[in-house]
C-alpha cells in the first residue's frame, strides 16, 4: 500500500508540473521552475521563525509569498534593469537560495530543515504523515489530499484559461492586439506554478520538481508540434517516470526523488535520438535522403 501511495503522489506532482512546464518551454523561461523551487526556503524558514509553528499552511504561506515574490523580482530585473532574461532568474534564485540556507544555518536549532532535504525531499515518508478525523479515521496520507487538489485547480486553470495561455505563449503581439494582457497571464502563469512548486516542496524536494517541470514536456515538445498532444504526452510521461523511477530505487535500494529523476532523463535522451519528426536519427535520415536527391 506504502508503493501505491508514493507513486500516486509522484504522479500528481508529475501531472501539475508537466502541464504548466508545457507553457515555460513554449515561453523559453523553463528555469524559472529552478529559481521558485529554490527562492521558496527562505519563505519556509521566515514562516515558522516568525509563527512558531510547523503548520503546513504556515509553512505554504511563507513560501507562496516568496515564490510570488521572486516571479515579480524576476521580471522587474528583466524589464527595468534592462538584465538579460536568464541572468535575472539566476541571479534571483541563488540569492534568495542562499539566503534560505543561512538562515537554516543560523537558526539551526530552532528550525528542523536540512539542505539534503530541501534538494531531494522526503517522498518515501509520504505514506507515515497520514490524515486522520476526529473519529480516528485513516483518510491516507496527506500530501496526496493537497497534490489532489492542486492538480485539480491546475486542471481547471489550463482548461478554462486554455486559449490564453496558448495566445500569450505563442504570439504574445497578436494577443496584445486583440484584447488579452500578456502581463496578467504571465504573473497568472508563475503564480500557478508558484502554487504547485510550494505544495511539493515538502514531498518531493527541489530537484525533483524542476525535473518534472522541465523533462516531460521538454520530451513531449520533441515528439509532437500540437500543444494538446503535448500536454496529454507531458503528463503522461511524468506518471511513467513516476511509477518506474520508485520501482528502480526499490531496486536499488536509493533515492526515490533521483531515480524519478533518471528516467525523466532516460524519457528525454529516447525521444532526443528516436523521435520521429525531431530525433536524431530521423533528421540524418533526411539529410541522407536529401543528399541522394
Amino acid at each position: 500500500m506504502d508503493a501505491f501511495w508514493i507513486i500516486l503522489t509522484g504522479s500528481l506532482v508529475a501531472i501539475c508540473c508537466s502541464l504548466l512546464g508545457c507553457f515555460l518551454i513554449l515561453r523559453r523561461m523553463a528555469m524559472v521552475g529552478d529559481a521558485i523551487s529554490h527562492a521558496v526556503l527562505p519563505g519556509i524558514v521566515l514562516a515558522f521563525l516568525f509563527s512558531g509553528t510547523r503548520e503546513v499552511w504556515t509553512m505554504l504561506l511563507g513560501a507562496a509569498a516568496l515564490g510570488v515574490a521572486c516571479t515579480f523580482l524576476i521580471e522587474f530585473l528583466h524589464k527595468k534593469a534592462r538584465v538579460q532574461a536568464d541572468a535575472s532568474i539566476g541571479v534571483t534564485f541563488t540569492w534568495l537560495f542562499a539566503l534560505g540556507i543561512i538562515l537554516i544555518s543560523v537558526y539551526a536549532g530552532k528550525v528542523d530543515l536540512d539542505q539534503d532535504c530541501v534538494l531531494y525531499g522526503e517522498i518515501a515518508y509520504v505514506p507515515l504523515d497520514i490524515w486522520l478525523t476526529e473519529t480516528g479515521q485513516n483518510l491516507g496520507p496527506r500530501t496526496v489530499w493537497m497534490m489532489g487538489g492542486v492538480m485539480l485547480v491546475i486542471l481547471a486553470f489550463v482548461t478554462v484559461f486554455f486559449r490564453q495561455l496558448y495566445l500569450t505563449s505563442f504570439d504574445p503581439a497578436f494577443a496584445v492586439a486583440i484584447g488579452i494582457s500578456t502581463s496578467v497571464w504571465y504573473y497568472l502563469l508563475m503564480s500557478a506554478v508558484s502554487l504547485t512548486t510550494v505544495a511539493a516542496f515538502e514531498s518531493v524536494g527541489a530537484i525533483l520538481v524542476v525535473a518534472f517541470l522541465v523533462g516531460p514536456p521538454a520530451t513531449a515538445y520533441l515528439l509532437t508540434d500540437d500543444l494538446k498532444r503535448m500536454l496529454f504526452i507531458s503528463a503522461g510521461l511524468g506518471v511513467v517516470a513516476s511509477a518506474v523511477g520508485f520501482y528502480l530505487a526499490l531496486y536499488l535500494n536509493g533515492s526515490v526523488a533521483g531515480a524519478i529523476s533518471v528516467i525523466i532523463g532516460l524519457e528525454f535522451l529516447l525521444a532526443f535520438v528516436f523521435s520521429p519528426s525531431h530525433g536524431l536519427v530521423s533528421r540524418r535520415r533526411k539529410v541522407s535522403e536529401l543528399v541522394e536527391v
